[in-house]
């Protein structure tokens, strides 16, 4: 899988993470659910609440996808909860916070599984060589801030150059804009843009996003 992605013609690397470095450990998303049913005091039965989670997480990814904007983790609550006749007039920033604050406390806990793999290997090989590598992920549940816990936690952030995340800046992939960012954040700005490579499972957001933008990419298929 890995001895497709062409190491020796490009430069600097820009990494996608769900689904192409990692994925959701087994039990997180169930405990996600419990946790989102007791915190919020939701009348509804479990199994209402988990599609519920589910439908507006791939609703807002999609949203963030077709328009390049970024739909705030606040929001994406507040539009479950509301669907789950919660009355989110009720609710505060700091309320909302506390809830993020115990998700990502569970998620630390229930830390995703590494899908690369021989990940450190392949990032020694290209950092060995003198290359860089960038993240860069669209979120939605799960904030940047601690995506980079995660990250340090698995001694993959001594690898990475610059992080980009859809929330920090405010826009998504495939927006040429957050492509425009990772050209703004690379050391040497003089670098051709289809020596810079970005790898992705997702046809549109990773693969269009990035060629379009004029990078070259490389599309991910487990």
């Amino acid at each position: 899988m890995k001895t497709d992605i062409d190491i020796q013609n490009h430069y600097h690397f820009s990494f996608d993470l769900w689904l192409t470095l990692i994925k959701s450990h087994p039990e997180f998303k169930t405990k996600r659910v419990e946790l989102f049913s007791s915190f919020f005091n939701v009348d509804a039965p479990i199994a209402v609440v988990a599609k519920t989670v589910k439908y507006y997480d791939d609703l807002c990814n999609t949203i963030n996808e077709v328009t390049g904007g970024n739909i705030d983790t606040f929001e994406i609550y507040l539009m479950i909860l509301g669907a789950l006749n919660v009355d989110v007039k009720l609710l505060n920033k700091e309320k909302l916070n506390e809830f993020y604050v115990k998700s990502e406390e569970l998620f630390l806990e229930y830390k995703p599984v590494v899908i690369f793999e021989n990940i450190h290997d392949f990032f020694d090989d290209i950092k060995s060589q003198g290359k860089t590598i960038n993240i860069l992920s669209n979120t939605g549940f799960i904030k940047g801030k601690t995506m980079r816990k995660f990250l340090i936690h698995e001694n993959l952030d001594q690898y990475i150059d610059f992080h980009i995340y859809s929330d920090e800046i405010n826009c998504s992939k495939p927006n040429p804009l957050i492509f425009q960012e990772v050209k703004n954040n690379i050391e040497d700005q003089n670098l051709p843009l289809n020596r810079i490579l970005h790898i992705g499972d997702n046809p549109v957001a990773d693969y269009k996003g990035a060629t379009d933008f004029g990078f070259s990419a490389h599309l991910l298929k487990y």
